[in-house]
């Protein structure tokens, strides 16, 4: 795995989206970084059309691949959420994230 430095001083808050985000949970929670760490939980079959009629509108790949991809990605999203978990971050709605993040950002005054 590839690591990278990043400086988030004077940034009120950070946020690290993706699949591979969880995996820095652990090191912000013990330099006192963490204010939350969220895995998004949607309902799959949801995330699969909408995964579908992207990939299909800009042509990816063949239709058949598409489909059958998005339905090996359906079938690992709970073991996908369970890793994300175990590293320690919550799973949780959307809507939850984003009142989350809003309360934070409240809490926080903005800096230059």
């Amino acid at each position: 795995m590839a690591t990278r430095p990043f400086d988030v001083d004077g940034s009120p808050i950070f946020v690290a989206e993706g699949i591979f985000a969880a995996e820095i949970v652990a090191e912000c929670r013990r330099r006192g970084l963490l204010a939350g760490a969220y895995a998004l939980r949607r309902p799959r079959g949801a995330t699969f059309l909408r995964r579908l009629a992207r990939d299909l509108a800009e042509q990816r790949k063949a239709p058949r691949v598409l489909v059958r991809r998005g339905i090996t990605l359906l079938r690992t999203e709970p073991a996908v959420l369970r890793r994300q978990t175990g590293l320690g971050a919550e799973a949780a709605r959307a809507r939850q994230v984003l009142r989350g993040v809003a309360a934070l950002l409240a809490g926080h005054p903005r800096r230059p």
